[in-house]
């Protein structure tokens, strides 16, 4: 074999590394890893002076994964969901071709907790709705198969039942105490991912109007939420209940939202004693109090829910309780809007004596009514207010063109694009019944009241739609 210079060259520098590396006897003296001396190991951790207040936020934490864990559950269901077929949904000859509709099986996961020893288990009613099937894995894996007792759809909240005893049990709290900043604690089943724990803060309390269930008082937290934690507790630093975990906003990250488990309290003791929820009934249609509208009104302050329509016969209407008075306050809780009052309202119970607070041409005035069922509400007729009378011509003051309406009123029949009635959402074929809380018996109180109004002044429009009433308020340019 011939050894070429460049060769030797190579030689050499492979054993110059090499004795660097290993030393001359080619064994290494650093060992292969670092346990650390808290372990029994010979090297010290980075970090040695920990506060004492990190150290007891994390040993909190622990413990409450480790009392509570038991007292969750993760829930499977299996539903049979219609397939739908884009090409052929309408076709009346689809099915004859194909046997009937399609069907096939749809498989989701959640999470619950448990309420009683005896098996009563909380969760979303979106987690158990339409399932053929349901099992529940307990934090022991034991599987069982379970039953719905009840669920309410305006909530989202479910109670299933297994036949089991002696079971871990979930301590209720009070999130009416909860305060944005506190810690907040999910745990759950995110992706199937069991006994998963998320850690977060209060992020806001009352939230509403998200658009999510028709009853809604969420608490926000930036502890994650993920698909599978549905049903789940969320809990503070005792370790007690404080909420549902129900959902997300996909779009972005960090804002959950959870039932409180106060306004949750009295929907699953129904739906565990009667299977099915009971709410009160005031007999009202009620709007949001816009700040055009509170100045028109006389109030300082936009708040509270405006009657645009109190049914005959009802407790409302019984109280004395009249279209455009301003519902401002509910058994001595100050209301912020419908969807607020709504919500007091059907968790007072049925056949409750309530007091309110109405704000009627300037003065506060307290009643009091006696709440019946809304399952026995009677159901408004739609009435027909379509276009009729003239056709679209030179619009008034307000850019509206009118004419009688059958049953007293006017209806509008054209509006301008630019005018103040389009502006304030004022549409074609709504029945205009009074201005200024003025009844108008037709097109000739209509354009009196509007011309001695004159321009620059503020106006109260209601109108009829459809069956609804609703205020609108304007300014006549």
């Amino acid at each position: 074999m011939k050894f070429t210079f460049r060769t030797m060259l190579y030689v050499i520098i492979y054993c110059m590394a090499f004795s660097y590396i290993t030393g001359c006897s080619g064994k290494s003296d650093s060992p292969l890893f670092f346990d650390s001396n808290r372990k029994g190991g010979e090297a010290d951790a980075p970090v040695k002076d920990i506060p004492a207040d990190i150290l007891s936020t994390q040993k909190a934490f622990s413990n409450v994964a480790r009392k509570v864990t038991p007292c969750v559950v993760n829930i499977s269901t299996i539903s049979r969901k219609k397939v739908v077929q884009p090409f052929f949904e309408m076709s009346p000859l689809f099915e004859d071709f194909f046997g009937g509709p399609q069907f096939k099986r749809d498989k989701s996961l959640g999470s619950g907790f448990i309420i009683s020893r005896d098996g009563y288990i909380v969760t979303n009613d979106h987690v158990v709705r339409d399932a053929e099937s349901i099992q529940v894995k307990l934090s022991n894996d034991k599987v069982y198969d379970a039953k719905v007792v009840g669920g309410d759809p305006k909530t989202d909240i479910a109670v299933i039942k297994i036949n089991a005893t002696d079971l871990p049990v979930a301590v209720l709290g009070d999130s009416d105490k909860m305060e944005v900043g506190q810690w907040a604690i999910a745990i759950g089943n995110p992706f199937g991912l069991e006994r998963s724990m998320t850690v977060g803060v209060i992020s806001a309390t009352g939230r509403s109007n998200v658009g999510i269930e028709t009853y809604e008082n969420f608490i926000q937290t930036d502890a994650s939420i993920n698909p599978g934690n549905s049903g789940g507790p969320l809990l503070n630093v005792y370790g007690e209940v404080i909420g549902i975990n129900t959902a997300i906003v996909a779009a972005g990250q960090g804002i959950g939202f959870a039932i409180p488990i106060t306004m949750a309290k009295p929907i699953f003791t129904q739906l565990q004693q009667k299977g099915a929820v009971s709410r009160g009934f005031m007999g009202v249609t009620i709007q949001p109090v816009t700040e055009e509208l509170a100045r028109s009104f006389g109030l300082k302050q936009a708040h509270g829910a405006l009657v645009n329509d109190a049914l005959k016969g009802g407790p409302a209407d019984k109280a004395g309780v009249r279209q455009g008075d301003i519902i401002i306050a509910f058994n001595g809780t100050d209301v912020k809007d419908p969807s607020h009052l709504q919500r007091l309202v059907a968790e007072a119970g049925i056949g409750k004596t309530a007091k309110i607070t109405v704000f009627r041409e300037g003065k506060n005035l307290d009643m009091n009514l006696v709440l019946s069922s809304a399952d026995a509400a009677p159901r408004q007729k739609r009435e027909s207010s379509g276009d009729r009378g003239k056709q679209p011509g030179n619009s008034d003051q307000l850019g509206l063109v009118v004419d009688d309406a059958e049953q007293g009123g006017v209806v509008v029949v054209d509006v301008a694009r630019s005018g103040p009635a389009a502006e304030a959402g004022i549409r074609r074929g709504d029945v205009i019944v009074s201005v200024n809380r003025t009844r108008i018996a037709g097109s000739s109180d209509y354009q009196r009241i509007i011309h001695q109004a004159g321009p620059g002044s503020n106006l109260i429009i209601l109108v009829r739609r459809g069956y609804a009433s609703i205020y609108f308020a304007l300014r006549i340019k």
